[in-house]
């Protein structure tokens, strides 16, 4: 199917290691978003070498698909709704805001999230949340999902506000809070814009790449690279050929040695 009209689907499939039938059920949208999260990392190489982040789908096709590159959210989630409704899905395009730990004030709606229609109830989908994100669909009724060593939930709060939730060992810890009302490509553009470029923003600041499997949770930010399953985790910090290393084999980025030097300029060794 040409870029013009819709997703190149079996350039898609191919890409994600996906294969078998696709019809609009909850066990094709499962295994989609295992295979997409799993597959394409999260990842700012580009942002860090001053390039512009572009959301048109030929061009995320081009980026995520043909480079075999990542992104963040707004790519990693605007690729996904785009094949989400060439197979026949009814997705819903939402905001949130991101709730990191220690958090003292109220964040900007900075992430995109999808909510898929369905008779048998509804689902918050997110394949661009990087290593913490969830590896399945999470029920939109407060049901846990467990998938990859992490169990998921959506919390409701006052105002139809769904706050997607980690399992720990401490208890239910809070990853974003979801807003109700849907909103328009348009709008992406311009968060995409300021998260890409404002000079504060911690995708300008310092180069990072995630990727979860079914393992583990692979966390990159900096040079420092944290591998978690569960509540273990292990840290360490890397030199630029670990880096590189790192990027290439573990994250699956194809990348260039003075990429990624350019990547990390500014960061301490």
């Amino acid at each position: 199917m040409p870029a013009a009209t819709g997703p190149d689907l079996d350039r898609y499939f191919r890409r994600i290691g996906f294969g078998g039938d696709a019809p609009a059920t909850l066990a094709t949208l499962a295994r989609l978003q295992l295979a997409h999260a799993t597959t394409i990392p999260f990842e700012n190489v580009d942002v860090r070498l001053g390039r512009p982040i572009r959301l048109d789908l030929p061009s995320l096709e081009a980026d995520l698909v043909a480079r075999r590159r990542g992104g963040y959210c707004f790519q990693q989630n605007s690729l996904f709704v785009a094949v989400l409704r060439a197979l026949g899905f009814t997705v819903e395009t939402l905001e949130a805001r991101v709730r990191p730990p220690g958090a003292t004030a109220v964040l900007a709606r900075t992430h995109m999230v999808l909510r898929v229609r369905h008779p048998d109830g509804d689902r918050l989908v997110d394949v661009g949340f990087g290593a913490d994100g969830p590896l399945a669909p999470v029920p939109a009724d407060g049901t846990p999902v467990e998938c990859g060593g992490d169990t998921n939930r959506a919390a409701p709060e006052p105002g139809g506000v769904l706050v997607l939730q980690r399992r720990t060992a401490a208890g239910w810890a809070d990853l974003y809070a979801v807003l109700p009302t849907p909103v328009l490509a348009v709008d992406y553009v311009v968060a995409n814009h300021f998260t890409s470029t404002w000079p504060e923003s911690t995708f300008v600041r310092s180069l990072t790449a995630q990727r979860p499997t079914l393992e583990a949770r692979h966390h990159f930010r900096g040079r420092t690279y944290t591998r978690r399953r569960g509540e273990h985790s292990e840290t360490r910090d890397l030199d630029d050929a670990g880096v590189l290393a790192l990027l290439r084999d573990t994250m699956g980025l194809e990348v260039t040695a003075d990429e990624v030097r350019a990547a990390l300029a500014d960061t301490p060794a």
